[in-house]
């Protein structure tokens, strides 16, 4: 029988609050309790497999767990075939998600894009959440028909499920097994089950909220401990990426800083093909930059159709939040989490979850960068104090000798030994004056040093020597400091580092070349500075890691270059040679 909106007790009437004698309102579960005294006849014999049903429901507190065991759970008790919750979205317009029972896999791809509420007897039921049963839906004004491929369904049944007052969903049954229809019994039982549901849900949601949270301040705590350790920049920001990508469950975790031109540029990105990201540059006149440095957030339900997402990678996701560095005041950059298009959107409970995790990542940043300042400190320190040494003591010293040693000459019979004497003076006085330039050159600090390519190669292969006991030659070509540019050069810089981290690590050598060509030219015919660091080492064993490779590949790919490796400097072709070039 077809349900009427007028009947008090039929399945389509309101479902308000029933009262006591005495005036109170009952909760849920005291008004299905007792409205199961009209039927008690049809399902007294029912009533084990309730309670079994009411303690499976409320077993476990994963939200999707406890779903999916709602919904089987709902179909046994009521001898439906297929059954399904549909959970109402944050505006209370649609479905976030619907979870089903008894459609197969082949079905779902039958049936495509599962129902969103935005219309039919699902979005009728989302703004009039009553319980609703039904001998024929297809019949029903209310009723939108079905897409192609869905499986017949005739017979229906409808209650809302409540979680601490408000719905959160309905739960739907259809196809009565046996040809019948759903009976009043069907309805009260599936009603007192939809209110341990709620309960069950309630439950589950609480706990995923709280390991949520456990999750993100973990992440904020991972974040500032591995800035406080570490000592580059980008490798901050690259964590900052990394770290927001997993915890947003996002396709990519972006890291923006502000351009002198008043835009931004991704200059950090944590995702599957990052090269396509990093160097993207979003105009001062975007109208999301200026919202964004003005320390506001900015969230975007799909970035490939938002008009105010203007950038060429736009089109590749779809839900995003644009989430301000900022710490103190001050708006250090922006951290972007997009998902892919058509992923869910972001609830209420992530957006503010990643907003604290980016001020919380901001402060870790400038409290790194605070520790840097600290270590320059320390070292401009360290620096004085050796000058000062040096002048103080060891000139003096060698001052004091080279006077006696004059003394000695003057009094020697022999000339050979006046000559070997005299010859040991001037190698003082040399020593003096070399000593006397390093303690210049100490007193000037590396802030004061020139800040061309050629200073900042030559700095990091003196820094390499160290840890690898020997010095690697070195050869520059062309007007290095005159042609290359800021970008290209402090991308080279990054490359020679890890060229010479991975020989150090891996190559095992007694040699090492490094040459900088500014004359080099790339096959499309533009002008390129070329970077060539070649060992005598081991080689690249097969079947080894490759990920300082993919990292030198993707800094050179990301200003348009190339990076490649071949044979080294060893007897027959053994070692490895890395050529890393990018445009001018």
């Amino acid at each position: 029988m077809a349900a009427t909106a007028g009947s008090a007790s039929g399945p389509g009437a309101p479902e308000g609050p029933a009262r006591d004698s005495d005036g109170d309102t009952m909760d849920a579960a005291t008004e299905a309790t007792r409205s199961l005294q009209g039927v008690a006849p049809q399902i007294t014999a029912r009533l084990p497999r309730l309670l079994e049903a009411m303690r499976t429901v409320g077993a476990g507190l994963d939200l999707h767990v406890t779903l999916d065991r709602i919904v089987e759970t709902a179909a046994e008790l009521a001898g439906a075939r297929y059954a399904a919750i549909g959970i109402v979205d944050e505006a209370r317009e649609g479905l976030s998600d619907f979870v089903t029972y008894g459609v197969t896999g082949e079905d779902h791809r039958r049936i495509g894009a599962l129902p969103d509420g935005q219309k039919g007897l699902l979005g009728a039921l989302i703004h009039d959440p009553r319980p609703v049963r039904l001998t024929d839906l297809t019949q029903d004004p209310r009723a939108a028909g079905f897409p192609p491929g869905h499986p017949p369904m005739r017979t229906f049944l409808g209650v809302p499920i409540r979680v601490q007052g408000e719905i959160f969903g309905n739960l739907y049954l259809t196809e009565k097994r046996g040809g019948g229809e759903f009976t009043e019994g069907d309805l009260h039982m599936v009603r007192v089950l939809a209110t341990e549901a709620g309960l069950a849900i309630g439950n589950a949601r609480m706990y995923a909220a709280t390991r949520q949270r456990e999750r993100w301040i973990d992440g904020a705590a991972a974040v500032t401990t591995a800035l406080l350790a570490g000592s580059n920049v980008d490798e901050s920001l690259a964590v900052v990426a990394e770290q927001a990508r997993r915890l947003a469950d996002s396709a990519a975790g972006i890291v923006l800083l502000p351009e002198a031109d008043g835009g931004l540029e991704i200059v950090a990105a944590a995702a599957d093909d990052p090269v396509r990201l990093t160097g993207t540059h979003i105009p001062p006149d975007s109208p999301v930059t200026a919202t964004l440095l003005a320390g506001e957030p900015v969230f975007v339900e799909d970035s490939a159709t938002d008009p105010r997402m203007v950038t060429e990678v736009a089109p590749y996701f779809g839900p995003s939040m644009l989430l301000p560095l900022k710490s103190g005041g001050r708006v250090l950059g922006t951290l972007a989490t997009p998902r892919a298009r058509g992923a869910r959107q972001f609830t209420a409970a992530e957006r503010t979850l990643a907003t604290q995790f980016a001020q919380q990542a901001a402060l870790a940043l400038v409290l790194a960068d605070a520790r840097r300042d600290r270590e320059r400190l320390a070292v401009y320190e360290d620096r004085d104090r050796i000058a000062r040494d040096l002048h103080d003591l060891v000139i003096q010293r060698l001052f004091a000798t080279g006077m006696m040693l004059e003394g000695a000459a003057r009094k020697a019979v022999v000339p050979e030994v006046r000559e070997g004497v005299g010859k040991a003076v001037d190698e003082l006085d040399v020593t003096i004056q070399e000593i006397r330039t390093a303690i210049f050159a100490l007193q000037q600090g590396p802030a004061e040093a020139p800040a061309g390519l050629r200073t900042r190669v030559l700095r990091e292969i003196g820094t390499a020597a160290v840890p690898l006991g020997f010095q690697p030659s070195v050869n520059f070509v062309g007007p290095v400091d005159a042609r290359v540019g800021e970008s290209a050069g402090k991308n080279l810089i990054a490359a020679l580092r890890e060229a010479l981290s991975n020989a150090f690590r891996h190559a095992h050598a007694s040699r090492i070349e490094v040459v900088v060509d500014a004359t080099a030219t790339l096959p499309d015919g533009r002008d390129a500075v070329r970077l060539t660091v070649a060992d005598d080492g081991v080689g690249i064993p097969e079947g080894g890691r490759r990920s300082g490779l993919k990292n030198l590949a993707r800094r050179a790919e990301a200003l348009g270059g190339s990076s490649t490796y071949g044979p080294g400097l060893g007897e027959e072709g053994a070692g490895t040679m890395v050529t890393w070039e990018a445009p001018l």
